[in-house]
């Protein structure tokens, strides 16, 4: 079991979850960052510097070396690679003062473009370098090619790598005893309501729960793609008809008398019918408990967004501006995203970012617990792309633990929640503005 965990371990960590907090003063860190740069002889031709801030699991570099660095080496045998994980002692601010500025970053797309590469000075768009290799970015998936297009002010930093996709993970055996039909693929959340509403009961000391899923994620990665921010403003934009309806929908499921919300890890204790988490995560709460009779279907979906699951949690691939190797670097990049490497990912429990119907058919193939498993359930539906917004706008991230806060511990109505959290947002931009002013580095991104 510890071995299939550790070939579960390829699909991104939430956003939620992104690298930890910053410290130091943006503006010494970049001076002392160029002023080493200028001492640090140029790169071998040959030489690539790679740094994985997250996915946090390629600290082990045997899963780096499963997922990235042997594709790498069979591709290009004459580069001398060198990779570096994200850790304590490896942070952006750590390698910047040591003058080892990385040739390529993986790292979180939605958020820590801004929190992180953009921070210290580490932007490149790669856009003449598609051009000159004649790389096709529509072969991408178009949810997660949105991310890049989103943090890179009218130019693209990143190219995505993978994705970590929610599944709906359901108990058979509390389906069949209570009789109850599984979820199927394209169910409507009113659907997927009675279904808890049916599976949500007390037998003697044992209370069964008919559905759980994290509500701050549900509404972070909403289907419906509405965005916590305007798209054009500088404001927040909470307070839409779209948002009180995501937010109505989630709350019902939790006044289900009997199925207060819990975390989805309960799972495993075989007591909650239906959750809903990213595939890492369910994966994780699977492992807890190996004789769970257990499948997977496609999320619930929106009457008005029939083919819609979450936004994703993308990770992406980023040239540094300092490199010295941008060619080489790209190169590596484009063939990562090639159907020859996205294929042996898919095998392993990679969501693959390649629209390629081949690709995502041999998802799982190599992994003997997914056997059986309607895994190509993660495919049924296209995820929501994330809503655009104009360039150089200010970024804060979307606070909807104030809004479920505000639900759960307040009992506040889901108008008045939104509003407070639309509020908070607003304040949170106006401050962010000050302190980037001034140089400084805001909490709120």
């Amino acid at each position: 079991m510890k071995k299939w965990l550790c070939l579960l371990l390829v699909i991104p960590m939430l956003a939620l979850a992104a690298c930890t907090e910053e410290s130091g003063n943006p503006e010494s860190e970049v001076g002392q960052q160029q002023q080493q740069q200028q001492e640090t002889a140029e790169s071998p031709d040959n030489e690539l510097y790679i740094f994985t801030a997250w996915p946090a699991f390629y600290v082990d570099e045997a899963i780096f070396e499963k997922q990235v660095g042997q594709f790498i080496k069979k591709k290009f045998p004459d580069i001398t690679l060198k990779h570096v994980a994200w850790n304590d002692g490896s942070r952006y601010e750590d390698l910047i003062a040591k003058g080892t500025i990385p040739d390529i970053i993986f790292d979180d797309v939605g958020r820590n473009t801004y929190r992180q590469v953009r921070r210290f000075k580490l932007e490149y768009d790669m856009t003449k370098l598609i051009k000159k290799y004649n790389f096709d970015t529509s072969k991408l998936n178009p949810a997660d090619m949105q991310y890049s297009i989103n943090t890179s002010d009218g130019k693209l930093y990143s190219l995505p790598f993978n994705t970590n996709d929610y599944v709906l993970v359901y108990n058979k055996d509390l389906f069949d005893k209570f009789g109850v039909d599984y979820p199927k693929d394209g169910m409507t959340w009113d659907e997927a309501y009675e279904l808890a509403k049916r599976l949500t009961r007390q037998e003697g000391d044992m209370t069964y729960k008919g559905f759980q899923m994290n509500p701050a994620h549900y509404m972070r990665f909403n289907q419906l793609a509405e965005p916590a921010l305007d798209p054009n403003e500088d404001k927040a934009s909470m307070v839409s008809d779209n948002w009180l309806k995501i937010v109505d929908n989630i709350r019902r499921f939790y006044e289900i008398p009997g199925n207060q919300l819990v975390k989805t890890h309960q799972f495993a204790q075989g007591n909650v019918a239906m959750i809903i988490d990213s595939l890492e995560n369910a994966m994780e709460v699977i492992a807890q408990n190996p004789d769970i009779n257990f499948d997977v279907s496609a999320v619930p979906v929106f009457p008005e967004a029939p083919k819609s699951k979450f936004q994703p949690s993308t990770n992406g691939m980023f040239i540094t501006n300092q490199s010295d190797n941008k060619d080489l670097a790209f190169q590596v990049i484009a063939y990562l995203l090639s159907p020859e490497v996205q294929t042996e990912l898919s095998r392993q429990g990679v969501v693959p970012v390649l629209n390629d119907p081949e690709v995502r058919a041999a998802y799982g193939q190599g992994i003997p617990e997914w056997q059986g498993k309607h895994v190509q359930s993660i495919f049924y539906l296209d995820g929501a792309k994330p809503p655009a917004r104009k360039p150089n706008l200010t970024y804060v991230y979307a606070n909807t633990d104030l809004v479920w806060n505000s639900i759960s511990q307040e009992s506040k109505d889901s108008q008045t929640a939104l509003r407070i959290a639309n509020e908070a947002m607003d304040k949170a931009i106006q401050e962010t503005k000050a302190i980037e002013s001034e140089g400084g580095i805001s909490p709120h991104q």
